[in-house]
């Protein structure tokens, strides 16, 4: 009691004198009682020591109020009204300790400091140990790239559906933040698949550098998202269904042969080239559309060396190719002679690989 009534004393002086250093020492000497007994105490005791903190922190310097919020961001157990004081403190000297480390401080708080504070304050609050939707929501949205970077690479932190497109959206013109976001284990898979599918193929490939899984998975769902696209294209193209109907005909009579595919490549039919191709192959027509209109002419090869296409053939539908992607026929040579190289054996072990993962996709989960 003795303790406590010279302490009520000094605090009645301190609140009533216009010097600070009055108050810093009583509140030093209250807030050592409260670290002391604070497992002992009751809540009324704890709402007491609430009031007298709260009120002599409002009174007293910056640099103090820093050293007590360094002091108090240790400490298992910090009175609310003080906490949320020091935590919304306009100086992120003094809020910065309680907002990256005081476990107690709740949502409300966060919201609040996140919503209204600097960006040096959204840095501290984006570091905690754990963090809700409803923080990152603002985080990713009002912070800054430091914020950003620091809540996307925390991996305390949750995020809504709000949360993960923004960030996506962010990562556009990103990198790093693209990679800080690839890397999360818990992304839902559409919006990993928006990522990769916006993301530039330099950081494609640092994707598969950091998690080489998740990036074939992300190709698998591309390809398929590809699928359906061209799938849509080709059912409204009357010009595809009469391609596709000339050509089974001939399949279907024996008639399909080298001659015809080297006609079509000679006279630039897209549809039907594909769609023999497609045929003679045995693979989906999105698979030989893609092989197509790619910028790499391996896959050509390795089709046209698996059915047994002469070069020429193989040539014509390479100068298509290359019409397509804008390059010159440049590369021709060296074509050739990957073509002359590849053993139609090793080709054909290429082609079934090609069917038996696409059945392998056909049947994925997802």
């Amino acid at each position: 009691m003795t303790v406590a009534q010279n302490l009520l004393s000094d605090l009645e002086d301190a609140l009533s004198s216009v010097g600070t250093e009055r108050r810093a020492i009583v509140l030093g000497r209250v807030a050592d009682l409260f670290v002391s007994g604070a497992a002992q105490f009751s809540n009324e005791q704890v709402a007491l020591f609430d009031d007298i903190m709260s009120r002599l922190i409002a009174e007293i310097d910056t640099s103090i109020r820093a050293t007590f919020g360094r002091r108090f961001a240790g400490q298992p157990s910090i009175p609310p009204r003080t906490m949320r004081r020091l935590a919304l403190d306009d100086a992120v000297e003094v809020a910065g300790p309680i907002l990256l480390h005081a476990v107690q401080l709740d949502d409300e708080t966060l919201v609040e400091g996140a919503r209204t504070k600097s960006q040096d304050h959204l840095f501290a609050i984006s570091g905690r140990q754990r963090l809700s939707p409803a923080v990152t929501d603002i985080l990713v949205e009002r912070g800054d790239r430091r914020v950003a970077l620091g809540t996307a690479g925390n991996l305390g932190a949750e995020f809504s559906e709000f949360g993960y497109s923004t960030l996506v959206t962010r990562s556009r013109d990103d990198d790093a933040l693209a990679i800080s976001v690839w890397v999360r284990p818990e992304i839902p898979r559409q919006h990993l698949l928006r990522l990769f599918a916006e993301a530039s193929e330099t950081v494609r490939v640092q994707f598969g550098t950091t998690d080489r899984a998740k990036s074939k998975l992300i190709r698998i769902l591309i390809a398929r998202a590809s699928d359906e696209l061209q799938a849509q294209v080709r059912e409204r193209s009357p010009r595809y269904e009469a391609a596709r109907s000339h050509v089974q005909l001939l399949h279907d009579s024996g008639g399909l042969s080298e001659a015809w595919l080297r006609e079509y490549a000679a006279t630039g039919k897209f549809d039907e080239l594909t769609t023999a191709l497609s045929v003679m192959c045995e693979l989906p027509i999105g698979l030989v559309e893609r092989a197509i209109v790619d910028t790499h002419s391996e896959q050509i090869i390795v089709l046209a060396k698996a059915i047994g296409l002469s070069w020429e053939t193989t040539k014509t539908i390479l100068l298509i190719q290359a019409g397509m992607k804008g390059s010159s026929t440049h590369a021709l040579e060296q074509c050739l002679a990957d073509f002359t190289k590849l053993k139609p054996e090793t080709a054909k072990k290429v082609l079934q690989f090609y069917r038996l993962r696409d059945r392998a996709t056909a049947s994925f989960g997802y």
